[in-house]
C-alpha cells in the first residue's frame, strides 16, 4: 500500500517535470499528490505478500526482527509446533512483521511468557501478511482451528 503511494507521488513529480514550470501546474501537482491514499495503519493487514524477496513457505509462520520483512527471519512450521502453547522467541529476541501460513490462528504476545497483561493480537490462518505490528513480538500460540 505504502508503495502505491509513494510510486503515484512519484510520477506525479515525474510528470510534472515534463510540463513547464507555472504555478498552476505545481499547484495541481501538489494537489494530486495529495490525493494519493494514505499508508496503512500500524498492524494493518496486506492483501498479498510482499514484493521484496521474503517468502514465507506454506505451513510456516515466519516473522521478521524489523517492521516491512526486513532483518533476522524466524521461521516455525506447524509441523514442529505444539498447538495451543506458548513459543517464545529466543531470549532477548523480538520480531515487528510477520506472516501467518499455518492455516490456523495465530496469536502474537507482547509477553515473552503469553500472558495477557501485555499487549497481544490474533491473527486468522488463511495468509495473513503483517509488516508493521502494533508492539514487539516476543512469544506466539498457534490455536486449534
Amino acid at each position: 500500500m505504502r508503495t502505491c503511494s509513494t510510486a503515484l507521488a512519484a510520477a506525479v513529480l515525474a510528470l510534472t517535470a515534463l510540463i513547464p514550470s507555472t504555478s498552476t501546474s505545481a499547484h495541481a501537482a501538489q494537489a494530486l499528490a495529495a490525493q494519493a491514499p494514505a499508508a496503512p495503519a500500524p498492524g494493518t493487514h496486506t492483501a498479498g505478500p510482499p514484493t521484496f524477496g521474503s517468502a514465507c513457505p506454506t505451513g510456516s509462520l515466519c516473522l521478521w526482527k524489523n517492521p516491512e520483512f526486513k532483518g533476522t527471519k524466524r521461521t516455525y512450521e506447524l509441523s514442529t509446533l505444539e498447538i495451543n502453547s506458548c513459543t517464545a522467541l529466543p531470549a532477548g529476541a523480538t520480531a515487528e512483521s510477520l506472516i501467518n501460513r499455518v492455516g490456523r490462528p495465530v496469536t502474537t504476545y507482547q509477553s515473552a511468557d503469553c500472558l495477557e497483561t501485555g499487549e497481544f493480537q490474533t491473527y486468522p490462518g488463511d495468509g495473513v501478511w503483517l509488516p508493521r505490528s502494533p508492539y514487539l513480538v516476543r512469544a506466539f500460540k498457534v490455536w486449534e482451528r
